[in-house]
């Protein structure tokens, strides 16, 4: 029951990071690592997904960007949202495997929304990038703890 608290807690952090609350889904990772709290393979794919369906979120209000986009709740600051439009005009689908970026990476995510990508190139695209990022966690967490 306890690593089932872990995994939820992990997903919870993940899929929140993703949507531009404040959470940090890397040090909840790490602390679990650490703590010898669950499967690091396991861990590794909870954290993908969550942090891939919170991108989700982004990606379908981008979807609806020009109903939402003066609302004070909107999820990018116009100047973010502005830069990664550049940015993905400029290198396209290629930018999704970056969106773990911080402050760009969420902005990248809503422009491809609004570009109308695929959601399942969308998703593909999006999860290879995060669980890079989080597989890389993973193996330092590993090296550190010896």
């Amino acid at each position: 029951m306890e690593d089932l608290v872990a995994y939820g807690a992990l997903f919870a952090s993940a899929f929140l990071a993703a949507t531009l609350l404040p959470a940090s889904s890397e040090l909840v990772l790490v602390g679990l690592l650490a703590a010898g709290r669950g499967d690091p393979a396991g861990l590794l794919i909870v954290a993908t997904v969550g942090n891939t369906a919170g991108s989700v979120v982004n990606w379908a209000i981008g979807r609806g960007i020009e109903a939402l986009r003066g609302s004070r709740w909107f999820p990018v600051s116009a100047e973010n949202y502005e830069q990664a439009g550049r940015v993905f005009r400029r290198y396209g689908l290629w930018t999704l495997p970056f969106a773990w970026l911080p402050i760009i990476g969420d902005a990248l995510t809503v422009v491809a929304g609004a570009a109308r990508v695929g959601i399942w190139r969308f998703v593909a695209l999006v999860g290879i990038g995060k669980a890079a990022r989080y597989a890389a966690i993973v193996a330092g967490q590993s090296w550190v703890m010896g």
